[in-house]
């Protein structure tokens, strides 16, 4: 796969891009509520739910440690779902059918 392949089936395909809008939704939310209220409480749960089956894997490995840094969390959040976008794309194109290896002519 190319770059353009991975591109399109994270982003380009309607199930990732309706993911990924949501996703932005609950991350706009969240900030806005952790700006501008008194006490935020668990507002950032909802888009650590949003990457939940691969951001539990993550959090598993902090384990013991307690809540990592900020930027750390972010991080881990963004990679979460952007790969949950990926194989969510991957999905769609092999449902569909679309997502074929394609043999390049060999040079002679």
């Amino acid at each position: 796969m190319n770059a353009r392949t991975l591109v399109r089936l994270t982003f380009a395909n309607p199930a990732s891009a309706i993911y990924l809008g949501l996703v932005a939704v609950a991350v706009a939310v969240a900030t806005a509520v952790t700006l501008f209220a008194r006490d935020p409480g668990f507002e950032w749960a909802l888009p650590a739910l949003f990457a939940f089956p691969l951001f539990l894997v993550v959090a598993l490995v902090h384990g013991a440690q307690g809540q990592p840094p900020t930027w750390l969390f972010l991080t881990e959040l963004v990679v979460c779902v952007l790969l949950q976008s990926l194989v969510l794309g991957t999905i769609v194109e092999a449902s569909r059918g679309r997502l074929r290896l394609r043999r390049r002519p060999r040079a002679s």
